[in-house]
């Protein structure tokens, strides 16, 4: 299940997700082993638990949310940036949004670290701080219209479902994940996505209580506090068998 949009843009210009995005672009160019150089400064500003504890490279803590392992892992997680970060930017403000984002990577980085504070493995990725982005777009407006894209073997269909039935599957997921093996089999920092989902919530609970509450669901229904987009169906006509 993959969202490829929301049909709530925000009502004025990202300019920090947009940033953000750049930002982690560039690094992502940068490490991509052009030279021996570049693969020590991958390596040097990755996340390493262990030096953490030990008081070293404490720098990772903010440089690994700027670093990724692939195409899929940097897409993946600068799509879910894109989809979900321009409403918050919105409701938080520029400054705000900022500092909110870099606060979910340090809650999701420590999440990861306390359950094995001597891992030598490198963390890497912007998915903790996004998982905060998600976890306070889950409290602000929980029945925004996502679409996503489910892929069952050969089926392939877009759908459009309320943003917490996607984003509690997703929570759900990184849950289970945490709990099982799959994190050390699939390098998947789960624990530190739950963390920054959580750690998004909370942040973000200050501001839903300015905004007045269970009272701005009543106002909103649950969207962001705009009118929604229905994007046009496909052109292409239905062929009878």
């Amino acid at each position: 299940m993959f969202p490829i949009r929301d049909h709530n843009p925000s009502t004025r210009r990202p300019y920090v997700t947009m940033a953000l995005i750049a930002l982690n672009l560039l690094m992502f160019v940068l490490t991509q082993g052009w030279s021996d150089q570049f693969n020590a400064l991958w390596a040097q500003l990755a996340l390493y638990p262990v030096a953490v504890t030990h008081g070293e490279m404490l720098w990772g803590l903010v440089s690994h949310m700027f670093l990724h392992a692939g195409f899929l892992h940097i897409g993946g997680n600068l799509l879910f940036l894109w989809i979900f970060g321009d409403n918050l930017e919105d409701q938080m403000g520029h400054l705000g949004f900022l500092l909110f984002y870099l606060a979910c990577g340090l809650a999701a980085a420590f999440a990861q670290i306390i359950p094995d504070p001597n891992s030598g493995v490198p963390m890497v990725g912007a998915s903790g701080a996004i998982a905060g982005v998600m976890g306070a777009y889950l409290l602000l407006f929980p029945r925004a219209k996502v679409d996503v894209l489910v892929i069952i073997i050969i089926i392939i269909k877009i759908f459009t479902i309320p943003a917490w039935v996607m984003l509690a599957f997703w929570f759900a997921l990184q849950v289970f994940g945490g709990f099982s093996t799959l994190g050390a089999e699939e390098g998947v920092a789960y624990w530190a996505h739950a963390g920054g989902f959580v750690a998004g919530i909370v942040l973000a609970l200050p501001l839903f209580l300015r905004r007045g509450g269970p009272g701005f669901w009543q106002r909103t229904h649950g969207h962001p506090p705009h009118p929604a987009i229905d994007y046009p169906q496909s052109r292409i006509p239905t062929v009878r068998r």
